[in-house]
């Protein structure tokens, strides 16, 4: 083997062991709720730190679902039971609505009460579907024996 090639395959594998480090490290780091914002059956969860994996996101809700309830009291669902939950990276922070694309929240008496829209995934419940989980590749349905399924 070449010396050029022995020292593109070393800075390769020291490159793949510092981004699988980073990776571990972060995955390691617990979420953080920054804020919650409610507009009847919706909620908006603004978080730091969320896990990668689908399996991921959808393990941390089922695992902090009553604590949500308790301590921000979400989900709040209709009478028939519906309800919607949309986490959202934080990001930067709260901005100005001043950029094309930001979320704006009416329960802040401030101008600077919007984030740039990266969503995280969404949870829903509804009567014909039941719980379901939306992310950028599809919608699954949680059945009632803990199997996920993807409908979409």
């Amino acid at each position: 083997m070449k010396l050029k090639n022995k020292k593109s395959l070393s800075l390769l594998v020291v490159a793949s062991c510092v981004l699988a480090g980073y990776l571990l490290l972060q995955s390691f780091r617990p979420v953080e709720i920054v804020a919650v914002h409610q507009r009847n059956t919706y909620s908006s969860v603004l978080v730091k730190n969320f896990p990668f994996t689908k399996k991921g996101k959808i393990n941390w809700w089922l695992e902090n679902k009553d604590m949500l309830k308790a301590r921000y009291d979400i989900p709040r669902p209709a009478s028939y039971g519906g309800y919607t939950i949309i986490f959202w990276l934080f990001g930067e922070g709260y901005k100005e609505e001043g950029k094309y694309d930001r979320l704006c929240f009416d329960d802040m008496e401030t101008k600077v009460n919007c984030i740039d829209k990266d969503s995280v995934f969404r949870i829903s419940n509804s009567k014909n579907r039941g719980v379901t989980f939306t992310f950028d590749d599809g919608i699954y349905r949680l059945e009632e024996n803990g199997n996920l399924i993807k409908i979409y």
